[in-house]
């Protein structure tokens, strides 16, 4: 059983902003539905497992990815295969972008098929589930593709630093020193006579009052 849809959206980054999120694995595969882990082979190759879950069964998958076209900055495509309860699955996705007023529409186009013991099994529920996980991608890219990109690390950094960094403050004039009025100095104060100096005096004087009595 196979089924596919298509429809569109509009994300504010460049084509070639979004060309590269789409193309970059370790981005675009934890975007999967019901994503458990991922291993990267290299640039176009990578492992998803996610989990299975129709009704009562439950399990997981391991999907082989290839990003099998990529043409900067106009499409991308991805086609995946793996199995899961004895049954095969393959699942694909491709991205048209074209610029439009200074932003990038995304026209995509999405199938998943299931064949096997899955599919008898699942019946009637197999079609509104695919359509179901085939939004969330949809829905989890728009809304990655909707926030700004990310700022290299080395301009990260340099703008933190210009932030972090004090503004210069203007160099502030010295005042000059206008020079006041001198400081009066105070009348030294007279040093007291020394007693040896009184009591010369005072002899030198009884000295002329004995002299003079005896004259007279």
């Amino acid at each position: 059983m196979a089924i596919a849809f298509s429809g569109e959206f509009t994300s504010p980054r460049s084509p070639d902003e979004v060309y590269d999120f789409l193309c970059d694995p370790n981005k675009f595969g934890p975007l999967l539905p019901e994503f458990r882990s991922m291993t990267v082979q290299d640039a176009t190759h990578f492992t998803v497992k996610v989990g299975i879950g129709v009704g009562n069964i439950r399990g997981s998958a391991e999907i082989k990815m290839e990003l099998a076209e990529s043409v900067r900055p106009a499409r991308a495509q991805y086609k995946g295969r793996g199995t899961a309860v004895g049954s095969q699955i393959t699942i694909g996705a491709g991205f048209d972008l074209s610029p439009v007023d200074g932003s990038t529409r995304v026209a995509w186009q999405a199938e998943a098929g299931v064949f096997g013991k899955l599919a008898s099994l699942a019946g009637g529920m197999l079609e509104p589930l695919g359509k179901k996980n085939i939004q969330k991608l949809i829905d989890g890219l728009q809304w990655a593709l909707t926030m700004p990109a990310a700022k290299p690390v080395a301009e990260e950094a340099t703008t933190e630093e210009a932030q972090a960094a004090p503004a210069e403050q203007p160099a502030q004039a010295i005042p000059q020193q206008v020079p006041g009025p001198e400081p009066q100095t105070a009348p030294a104060e007279q040093a007291p006579q020394p007693a040896a100096d009184s009591a010369v005096h005072a002899l030198d004087d009884s000295r002329v009052s004995g002299a003079v009595d005896g004259k007279l």
